[in-house]
């Protein structure tokens, strides 16, 4: 059971600029709606010695904001209409909430990103005016144990990963009166310097995902109860995979760089759900994921862009041919989704995004708050990879997180793949599937590798 005991409204602690900032075309497709993640700290002396914990996270996220100003800003609808927002500077604020729960923290086991996990971040009626609906939410959370977490909402219009983590890195060090700074890149102009795209978007990579046999839609599959798992692949069963992919290798064609633990590990979470699911040989499934083109741009983008620069990837086979063949095929056509993504290509996307009449579709929200969109789930799959992020070392004063991980925002076919908090080479593997197929991807996690 939580409690809330306090909110306190953050402000800028010095003067910033008031203006309406450009949105691009990838922030304008993204979803009106936060990230949850979650954060874990043991009590520890130097949590006692850190005073007013709550006190600590305000002072420093006031001047967080000065630097990430825009984050202190709110959307509002544009008025050229089709969907589309646009930021205003206007130093509205964050929240803090601030809360206690009876719980300790080893009550939350290996931090499965269950409903509890999820009463620790802060919820958000998305059926508000967009114009009140702040860009950052925190939530602080004290245990009996004398333990914290810090549950955090960041908006997808906003940011993605590595632009949160950067916002989050930056916050911690002023919190720790740590150095050097490192200052965001906030102008998101940026994304349409370069050369004109010499060829035009193939917009069938942006058709919705393949529906199950015999169903004329998702309705049926997005009534179904889901559940989640939290599970690991150890180094040696990630290497072990890796190495079976390899098998299938063909250097002349793909690259010359072998298959990496992504693809293999992602290439096995597919299968498995294919054959969890037991699907009909000819039913088509897609596997969606994002690719980040910070460094797929000619010239790159700016370091600490600060901003979206993520392209929707996706790879498709019938489920009949996913798991008669190799693993190695699999990982070919993750292979081959990922290569497509080039400087031209994604200056091409964000041309043929940028011409839309309406870009409401991509998101899984209407413009009330009411869920719409594509759906992922059943036969198909969408996996989030946080392996190449630097997701740990938030210490705002007290220590280094016990465990950061995402809240419980699932849906069926959702994937996260985490590097482990150890540093042992392993990964974590949060998904949600429909209660009737976990089992069976469970037993096919462990037994096929």
């Amino acid at each position: 059971m939580v409690t809330f005991k306090a909110t306190h409204i953050v402000r800028p602690s010095e003067p910033t600029p008031e203006e309406i900032m450009y949105l691009n075309a990838s922030d304008q497709i993204k979803d009106i709606t936060h990230t949850p993640t979650i954060y874990f700290y043991k009590h520890s002396p130097s949590l006692d010695a850190a005073g007013d914990a709550v006190s600590r996270l305000r002072d420093s996220l006031s001047k967080a904001l000065v630097l990430f100003y825009p984050l202190a800003g709110r959307l509002n609808w544009a008025a050229e209409g089709g969907s589309r927002v646009e930021l205003h500077c206007n130093g509205k604020g964050v929240p803090i909430f601030e809360a206690e729960s009876e719980a300790a923290v080893e009550d939350f086991g290996d931090f499965t990103p269950t409903p509890a996990i999820q009463a620790l971040i802060p919820s958000v009626d998305y059926t508000t005016p967009i114009d009140e609906i702040p860009m950052v939410i925190v939530q602080l959370t004290r245990f009996s144990c004398g333990g914290v977490s810090i549950g955090l909402g960041i908006s997808h219009v906003m940011a993605d990963g590595p632009s949160a983590l950067h916002f989050v890195d930056e916050w911690a060090k002023i919190a720790r009166s740590m150095g050097p700074i490192v200052p965001p890149f906030l102008d998101r102009t940026v994304l349409e310097n370069g050369s004109p795209p010499a060829k035009a978007f193939d917009p069938a990579v942006l058709r919705p995902p393949p529906t199950l046999i015999g169903q004329e839609d998702n309705m049926e599959q997005r009534k179904k109860p889901i559940t989640v798992a939290f599970l690991n692949l150890t180094k040696l069963q990630i290497e072990k995979l890796r190495n079976k992919v390899n098998l299938d290798f063909d250097k002349n064609n793909s690259g010359g760089r072998g298959y990496s633990r992504f693809e293999a590990v992602a290439a096995h979470i597919w299968r498995c759900t294919s054959k969890a699911r037991g699907h009909v040989t000819d039913q088509q499934t897609s596997l969606h994921f994002v690719a980040d083109f910070r460094n797929k741009l000619q010239p790159p983008l700016p370091k600490n862009f600060f901003g979206n620069a993520l392209i929707r990837v996706e790879a498709t086979d019938t489920s009949g041919s996913l798991l008669s063949n190799t693993i190695g095929a699999a990982a070919k056509k993750i292979r081959e989704a990922v290569e497509k993504v080039t400087d031209e290509t994604v200056r091409a996307y964000l041309e043929y995004l940028k011409g839309l009449p309406d870009v409401g579709r991509f998101r899984s929200l209407d413009n009330s708050g009411r869920p719409k969109g594509d759906f992922y789930g059943n036969p198909n799959l969408a996996i989030i990879s946080w392996t190449a992020l630097p997701l740990y070392g938030a210490d705002f004063g007290w220590g280094k997180e016990i465990h950061m991980g995402p809240g419980s925002m699932g849906f069926d076919g959702k994937t996260f793949l985490i590097p482990s908090h150890e540093g042992d080479g392993s990964f974590n593997i949060a998904i949600w599937l429909q209660e009737e197929h976990i089992s069976a991807f469970k037993k096919c996690l462990y037994n096929d590798i």
